[in-house]
């Protein structure tokens, strides 16, 4: 088992905007009212080819599959919400809260997924919970420690907990469910994806335990991670809203590892956690301050991991 790839998966977008109706749950969009409709489009794509181009500069497989125009898919930039690869040719469909969001999934990419030498043995599709009105937004809402088999999860209402239970029942994996929590307007609300909160490499999390106001819950997310040998960097609420939690570990060129996030992000950290960071690969990041503002997602949220077996 592997908790990290070479391989990932990445939607270019063609009508980026803010989504009217994930904005409901996500405090981390905004409205750039200063900016037309196709500037903020021109925007994102410049973001997200500089993006993609620097992915294959170390060396990360990055497949890049166009978005559709008629679907009108906003959000179609996070992938990762909709769609997970496992090593034994898995892959999860997960439903999602918006109903615009739903239209992102897309048959075809497993066509493409497979033209690339892939092999796709089976799908779990979870997606017939939105006629239930509960949701569960792949890697967004699950956090994979693929060698330890441990899921962990920040309920919200875009991860719910019965499907937490019924992904871990499925694909053999120990569920860690808690609520993380952020300030909004005085008020302590749960934060809406796990990954923004925390990141999980080989060897070390990044997390903002502050967010766990629940102390219990708190004191067993640290256990499972101290007890997997992870090195735990902590970081603030503050430096989650500059996405610094929204990072990904990957493999680039002879295996060299990475850690790939957003210019805000980098900016964000202090010495201390960039040095500590270093010892777990090279540090890359890019702007992406279009992609963060309107959609409230970053770095991590843009890629769908790849783990299938090759054909």
């Amino acid at each position: 088992m592997q908790q990290i790839t070479n391989t990932i998966f990445m939607i270019r977008p063609v009508l980026f905007r803010m989504n009217e109706q994930t904005v409901v749950n996500n405090y981390y969009q905004k409205v750039l009212d200063n900016l037309t409709p196709e500037t903020i489009q021109l925007k994102a794509l410049q973001e997200f080819d500089n993006y993609v181009e620097k992915l294959k500069e170390i060396g990360v497989q990055v497949i890049v599959v166009e978005d559709i125009k008629e679907t009108d898919t906003p959000d179609s930039i996070f992938p990762n919400n909709w769609i997970s690869f496992h090593e034994n040719g898995d892959i999860g469909l997960y439903p999602l809260f918006a109903e615009n969001r739903r239209l992102e999934r897309r048959e075809d990419v497993l066509d493409i997924i497979e033209n690339k030498g892939f092999n796709i043995e089976n799908i779990v599709d979870y997606t017939s919970a939105e006629d239930e009105k509960l949701f569960l937004e792949g890697t967004g809402s699950l956090l994979l420690d693929r060698v330890q088999r441990k899921a962990y999860c920040a309920l919200s209402p875009r991860s719910d907990e019965d499907l937490l239970i019924e992904f871990c029942e499925d694909f053999e994996y120990t569920p860690i469910p808690f609520v993380s929590y952020q300030t909004i307007d005085n008020e302590r609300v749960p934060i809406y994806h796990t990954n923004v909160m925390m990141c999980l490499g080989e060897n070390f999390s990044v997390i903002c335990a502050e967010s766990i106001d629940d102390k219990k819950e708190r004191k067993n997310v640290l256990k499972h991670l101290k007890d997997d040998g992870k090195e735990i960097i902590t970081i603030s609420e503050n430096q989650v809203k500059h996405f610094v939690g929204n990072m990904l570990q990957l493999l680039g060129n002879n295996n060299k590892r990475y850690i790939v996030m957003s210019s805000a992000a980098y900016k964000s950290l202090t010495k201390q956690q960039i040095n500590r960071l270093k010892k777990h690969g090279e540090l890359i990041h890019n702007s992406l301050d279009t992609i963060e503002a309107c959609g409230g997602g970053s770095a991590r949220c843009m890629m769908a991991e790849v783990f299938l077996p090759k054909i």
